[in-house]
């Protein structure tokens, strides 16, 4: 294939992880009425079927980014810094990938979890365009099209919240709601400072015009910034909203959530922070590590005084962010590699967790501790997935939570920074102590309760459909712990090239061939 072909095929690359979920969600909508009552099975198959696409066309993005370093897509070929970009580095492709696995396990668990009245109530077509949204926040090159795919993911997060129109959900959606449109209300309020002092909203042009302006109105944009991405990654003191609203729908909407949401601000986070914000670091990284420690010192002690597992594991979930922003707070190679690494491992640990809690109240009767027991003598497969991804997350080795955990505590001590070290190692064992508090009343402990089985009662729906995501999702955990190399190595690749900017810079303004209909440019590096 010549070149002009080959750079129409990147750009298709790099715009199908988004196109693929979003027609699909379309397609289903129009058709809904046709693929009701006796075809909603069809339905589910299509939401799968383009589940599993959108995982294949992601892996083939990342080769191709892998081998190119970057690509880029500028929408109807207006020229850097005029058109809408898209870009697929290291950290979006990887995400995109994340992203894919994630939406492919919890689509196949959601086939029996999911009760008939909330996939007749579009409960495919919105969690697909939660996924398209998913992967535009990542590949996209401007910042108010970030701000569009913010608000697509409002959108579906609150309606796949609020399908049941329980009271738990409907509280905690209309939370979930409140809090993240204060936070897009910011967000927007930054993107319109940038604009005016900058005239830019391509992420590549406000980097380098940022440069030019007085360094107090930078840092001002920046601390907007860091409080809208803050409340949607569930930062101290911004994290009150999520262990109300993440418990309260079917545990497959939860998963999704614990998965990927939280993750998103995140990403935000460490977009703008090593793009935009790099002049003032001792300032907005020192804000950046503060916040991280208190997060998760907040986050592991208010989880070991509930009951309701789900509720552990959310507030577990925030204090994990802690970890993920010290990496970024610290703004060295090895914190930002320990940060990526702890995306991967995390993402699908946290999922994992949320699946194998609703097998535990299926089999139990119960999310609450004091009304569980008997599990490890009924159900010891059960105890095996729960104790691998439990334990991984406290940290115990060789799991993949030792490794990014270590990584962290490796960065902040290279650092100096031996309180942040204590708290660290304070939130792991903490963090383990509560797993192992779930272990004990859940599977060891005695009780008069009954041990359902997924044959009893109202538990028809089919065994595999819930075995299948947990099974991959343990295997890959295992993975992840006994092969570490292949993830740590991408890990660096994409922390060195989130520490030099420059080159993100310069691959966006670099003149490229221009294939019709996208302008797609692939940058001349040797590859890795």
């Amino acid at each position: 294939m010549n070149d002009a072909t080959n750079h129409l095929l990147s750009g298709w690359l790099v715009l199908l992880p988004i196109l693929i979920p979003f027609a699909t969600s379309g397609f289903i909508f129009l058709f809904r009425k046709q693929l009701s009552g006796k075809g909603l099975q069809l339905q589910q198959q299509i939401g799968v079927f383009a589940s599993g696409a959108h995982l294949v066309v992601s892996l083939l993005l990342l080769q191709q980014v892998i081998a190119h370093d970057m690509l880029n897509v500028q929408s109807s070929n207006w020229p850097v810094p005029f058109g809408i970009s898209f870009v697929a580095d290291g950290l979006s492709s990887l995400m995109v990938v994340i992203v894919s696995v994630m939406a492919l396990a919890v689509n196949i668990y959601s086939l029996s979890d999911i009760d008939k009245l909330r996939q007749h109530f579009a409960f495919q077509p919105v969690y697909l365009l939660l996924i398209a949204a998913l992967s535009g926040a990542f590949l996209t090159g401007d910042l108010f099209n970030l701000y569009v795919w913010f608000e697509i993911l409002l959108i579906s997060s609150f309606v796949l919240l609020s399908l049941g129109n329980t009271r738990a959900q409907l509280r905690g959606a209309v939370n979930y709601v409140l809090i993240n449109l204060i936070a897009s209300s910011l967000f927007l309020a930054a993107t319109g400072l940038i604009y005016g002092y900058t005239g830019a909203l391509n992420m590549a042009d406000i980097a380098v015009q940022l440069s030019t302006l007085p360094q107090g109105i930078v840092t001002v944009i920046a601390v907007l910034f860091l409080v809208a991405f803050g409340m949607k990654a569930a930062l101290f003191p911004l994290f009150f909203w999520l262990p109300p609203a993440y418990p309260a729908p079917p545990i497959a909407i939860s998963a999704i959530f614990a998965g990927l949401l939280t993750k998103v601000g995140v990403y935000a986070l460490i977009r703008v922070f090593t793009l935009f914000f790099v002049y003032d670091v001792s300032f907005t990284h020192t804000i950046l590590l503060w916040l991280s420690g208190f997060t998760i010192i907040v986050g592991v002690l208010s989880a070991i005084v509930q009951d309701d597992i789900r509720k552990i594991v959310s507030f577990h979930l925030i204090a994990q962010v802690g970890y993920m922003v010290a990496g970024l707070a610290f703004y060295t190679d090895l914190g930002l590699r320990a940060t990526i690494f702890y995306f991967i491992e995390d993402i699908v640990i946290m999922t994992n967790l949320f699946l194998i809690t609703g097998l535990i109240a299926r089999y139990g009767g119960s999310f609450k501790l004091s009304k569980l027991g008997n599990l490890y003598r009924d159900k010891p497969y059960l105890a095996i997935f729960f104790a691998i991804s439990a334990f991984s997350l406290g940290g115990i080795p060789p799991l993949s939570g030792f490794w990014a955990k270590f990584m962290i505590i490796q960065a902040s001590f290279a650092g100096g920074n031996i309180l942040f070290t204590l708290v660290l190692l304070f939130g792991a064992f903490i963090t383990l102590y509560s797993m192992a508090r779930i272990w004990q009343h859940a599977f060891l402990k005695t009780s008069e309760n009954k041990t359902l089985s997924l044959e009893e009662g109202n538990l028809t729906q089919s065994k595999r459909n819930f075995y299948i995501p947990v099974v991959a999702l343990t295997a890959l955990t295992l993975l992840i712990s006994f092969w570490p190399q292949p993830f740590y190595t991408l890990s660096k690749q994409v922390s060195s090239q989130l520490l030099s900017p420059q080159n993100y810079i310069e691959h966006m303004f670099s003149e490229q061939n221009t294939a019709s209909p996208f302008k797609v440019k692939e940058s001349k590096g040797e590859g890795h």
